[in-house]
């Protein structure tokens, strides 16, 4: 079985139990969860997992080279004609690509297979990033 992380969405959607071996933790994926977690408790719960997963080495954590990949596939996907040569601030759907974008270059780098839902925002970025991908309903069925 391939290495693998899950997205944001797989454990929001599917609420997995089931870890396999060599399983890789996104950090990016840990802060999306403490940014909608439900109270303190859950946040302290993401922080002992951030530090169990950093101490055993299975934690994927962008590098700068992964933030200025992440900023140079946004740029691709969303240049837009400037008003006097003036950079411009990102959109909100900038912003959130951002977050696979990062989940997909360091998967890639680590080797690991993405579950996902979200096909459409990875099938974009795969053509920067040749990143597997796996729906969850194929991998947890399979």
């Amino acid at each position: 079985m391939p290495q693998v992380t899950y997205d944001t969405n797989v454990f929001i959607n599917y609420k997995p139990t089931y870890f396999p071996k060599g399983f890789q933790m996104s950090v990016v994926v840990i802060q999306e969860l403490a940014a909608g977690a439900r109270d303190k408790t859950r946040l302290k719960q993401l922080d002992a997992v951030r530090r169990t997963y950093e101490k055993t080495g299975d934690l994927l954590v962008p590098s700068s080279e992964d933030w200025w990949f992440a900023g140079k596939v946004l740029n691709s996907l969303y240049r837009v004609v400037q008003r006097h040569g003036e950079d411009s601030e990102p959109t909100p759907e900038q912003m959130r690509i951002v977050r696979d974008v990062l989940i997909a270059r360091t998967a890639k780098r680590g080797g690991v297979t993405v579950v996902t839902k979200n096909s459409a925002d990875f099938e974009r970025i795969q053509r920067f990033c040749a990143v597997r991908v796996i729906h969850p309903d194929v991998f947890f069925n399979s």
